[in-house]
């Protein structure tokens, strides 16, 4: 597998992880939400103006308590931090719940465009470990790591809110007690080198994570969908998934506290570190009190001016650590957005009109693995033909149906349209060719109409004529809502729950609603009785219409209906003709499978 774009260039330059997220979600932001920055201004200049408040009422306050005690003045004064300290607060209190606002609108646009990414990925890497582990890191990196599009971009103006007010208080503290810089900058080295190995061990544990969280968030959902309760009951699984859960939950605890555990040693020392620069503060001010050279107003405004000297000075440098962790975890979907595809697409249009399929020596081994699925597979479906696929389990069947559809590319050999590779169509158009019910078709919990439609216009003439040709008009009828009657009962408490069959019949509605050239019916009676088995094949001309249709059944009953028959063993189309040509070879695998079946029915 390829590595993502520019990530050897991101694990050799410090920068390149922030310049990465800046570029990537600044822009995101903007284009979507342009007065996000206007509020973040506003927040920008509250947010330095708050400190100023008491640093310039309190010493004028106090000395004048310790000097005339005008109660107008204190009146004023008093009058003046309160209503100026009021207004700041509510104000900043109005922008961050407006900010956070935006934080959620931010948070679901960036879910829908992970969703939609995750939507849109080659199939190939929905089956690949790593790329698995990719978009779990990119959900956890973009969500409460890097607090999402705003937990990027707000350090940023919490930064320069943090450096106006340090022009203000330097000025202040210039005047008065210029020492205290000293006292302030030992302790923000000390602080910085701790935040720094603080930022290390998150990442170093975020690291370890992903795999985690995905077994974890599986075990939970198992545990949790209703649609795995008769398994769980009837096979008393309960206590094994709960213990299941538990040794995850232990190992989850496990790494939690491993991270606790390192970093509280740095939070002691944290600590400590703030009660020094306390002393220092007191001990200073102290003595330029008892000299004379400072009076108690100003004692008291100089203490005021180094608190916030200190903490904006630290909120500057935890902010930039801030973005450089944020950064870090955030690039993990960017990684994700940017990964690179795992087949390649050509930009060849298809052309309106009838298509043969040729797979020329087409070998294929899954991903990470060494064993021949498909060995040197060579056949020519012609338009409009219709092929039945049939073998024993892990023949080849259905991996044939993948490459055609294109969900992997041959390791070997190619498969050609109309004599031109595949590679070389535009991936969408061709992917329109096909119509497939695989044998783990999903159903969705939307309307009966929406899971055949996929939330295309169907008008109602259509539908019922669908409905009826797969043969389930009647039950749709039966329902309370008809065909906008939910499936299941994630959304709505009263949805149906089709049999099997039911749910089958649905699925091959789908696929002959799509329209497509090729209609592929992968096991698509395996749910189906004998009786509605029978119906489906009797109206089969009339369900595929002149299209080419492939049938993969182990139900070899199927087989007549079709123009000819692939036999696949161990990866290899061992015998292909018609029914009669194959049944006449009485020591062929398709006349002995026939054999073995027919049997029971004689």
């Amino acid at each position: 597998m390829r590595k993502a774009k520019n990530d050897n260039n991101a694990n050799t330059k410090p920068f390149y992880k922030i310049s990465a997220s800046l570029k990537y979600f600044v822009p995101f932001a903007w284009r979507t939400h342009k007065s996000f920055f206007f509020c973040g201004l506003l927040e920008i200049i509250f947010g330095a103006l708050s400190p100023f408040v008491a640093i310039i009422t309190t010493p004028l306050i106090i000395n004048e308590l310790l000097g005339a005690r005008d109660i107008k003045l204190l009146v004023i004064y008093a009058a003046i931090t309160v209503g100026a300290e009021a207004v700041l607060s509510l104000a900043n209190s109005v922008i961050g719940v407006i900010m956070e606002k935006y934080a959620e609108k931010f948070d679901n646009l960036i879910s829908e465009e992970l969703s939609r990414r995750v939507m849109e990925l080659d199939f190939q890497l929905t089956e690949d470990k790593n790329a698995l582990d990719q978009i779990e890191k990119a959900k956890e990196g973009i969500s409460w790591y890097s607090g999402g599009v705003s937990g990027i971009i707000r350090p940023f103006m919490t930064m320069i809110s943090a450096l106006i007010a340090i022009a203000g208080v330097i000025v202040i503290i210039l005047i008065n007690a210029p020492l205290l810089f000293a006292v302030t900058g030992v302790i923000l080295v000390i602080q910085f080198f701790i935040r720094i190995r603080q930022n290390k061990i998150e990442i170093e544990h975020y690291e370890k994570l992903s795999k985690l969280n995905r077994v974890f968030g599986y075990l939970g959902f198992q545990i949790t969908d209703f649609r795995y309760g008769k398994d769980i009951r009837l096979y008393d699984a309960s206590d094994m998934m709960a213990n299941k859960w538990d040794v995850y939950n232990t190992e989850s605890m496990r790494h939690w506290k491993g991270q606790a555990d390192r970093q509280l040693p740095l939070g002691i020392l944290n600590t400590i570190a703030d009660v020094a620069k306390d002393f220092g503060y007191y001990l200073y001010l102290g003595i330029l009190a008892v000299m004379g050279r400072i009076t108690i107003g100003v004692f008291s405004q100089m203490l005021t001016a180094g608190a916030t000297f200190h903490s904006k000075m630290q909120q500057v440098t935890e902010c930039l650590q801030d973005i450089g962790k944020r950064s870090n975890y955030a690039y993990e979907y960017i990684k994700f957005m940017q990964y690179p595809a795992a087949i390649e697409k050509g930009e060849l249009h298809i052309v309106d009109k009838p298509h043969t399929i040729e797979f020329r020596n087409v070998s294929f081994t899954y991903p990470n693995t060494d064993v021949r699925v498909l060995d040197g597979v060579s056949i020519t479906l012609k338009p409009d033909e219709h092929l039945s696929v049939v073998g024993l389990n892990g023949a080849g069947k259905t991996t044939f149906i993948k490459l055609m559809c294109r969900l992997y590319d041959p390791t070997d050999g190619e498969i050609l349209l109309d004599g031109i590779n595949i590679k070389e169509y535009n991936y969408t158009e061709y992917m329109s060719l096909f119509s497939p019910v695989f044998q783990d078709f999903k159903l969705f919990g939307f309307s009966v109409a929406e899971n055949i439609t996929l939330d295309s216009e169907c008008g109602s003439d259509e539908l019922d004529r669908l409905t009826a040709q797969v043969g389930i008009a009647d039950k749709i009828g039966s329902l309370s809502n008809g065909a906008d009657t939910i499936i299941f009962k994630f959304f709505d408490e009263n949805g149906v729950e089709p049999s099997g069959g039911e749910q089958q019949k649905i699925a091959i509605a789908r696929a002959l609603y799509k329209k497509s050239p090729v209609v592929i019916l992968d096991e698509p009676t395996a749910a189906l009785d004998p009786v509605a088995e029978y119906d489906i094949y009797r109206q089969f001309e009339n369900l595929v219409g002149g299209k080419t249709a492939i049938y993969i059944s182990h139900r070899l009953s199927s087989c007549r209906f079709c123009d000819r028959i692939a036999v696949f063993s161990d990866g290899k189309i061992m015998e292909y003709g018609t029914h009669d040509e194959l049944v006449g070879n009485e020591n062929g695998i398709y006349a002995g499978m026939f054999a073995a079946q027919a049997q029971y029915y004689n």
